[in-house]
């Protein structure tokens, strides 16, 4: 039963960091911004020390954007859970488990694109005996943007 469950992780993990290579077909501009990133330009406003949170800046004004966002697996007992928030982490955890982190857009692709985050949850077992996924949720400056529900195995959101 282990070994189906870490194969379950790691079939939605593949799935989430496949999905975070993905394209919206505008190569072009994607080149440009990371050229930019790799000939060392930075955003003015993290490099003078102006306050960068703009909540809804636009994404060509060259102001940093910062998001609080909350992980979230709730139950009893412990799990094994897998993560991408700050880093990608798996770790046996006690339920309920929360985990809060600022994310930071500073590029246009970042901005555009945004950031992918996501949860894993582990087993719990359910009222009726059976073993399932158990809750998780991530909201995004207190707001909830994605669960689980509806028999899904993984919350997972874009921050933008």
């Amino acid at each position: 039963m282990r070994k189906k469950i870490v194969i379950g992780a790691a079939v939605a993990l593949s799935t989430v960091l496949l999905a975070g290579c993905g394209s919206d077909g505008d190569s072009s501009k994607k080149g440009k911004d990371h050229q930019a990133d790799r000939a060392g330009k930075t955003d003015k406003s993290v490099s003078e020390g102006v306050n960068p949170k703009q909540d809804g800046a636009a994404a060509g004004d060259g102001a940093a954007v910062k998001r609080e966002v909350t992980l979230e697996v709730r139950g009893s007992g412990s799990s094994q859970i897998y993560y991408n928030l700050d880093s990608n982490k798996m770790e046996t955890v006690k339920l309920p488990w929360k985990k809060t982190s600022t994310i930071t857009l500073e590029t246009e692709a970042e901005k555009k694109v945004g950031l992918g985050v996501s949860v894993v949850p582990g087993s719990v077992t359910g009222p009726d005996g059976m073993l399932r996924p158990a809750d998780c949720v991530i909201s995004v400056d207190g707001k909830q943007v994605a669960d689980n529900s509806g028999g899904k195995s993984m919350c997972k959101y874009t921050v933008k």
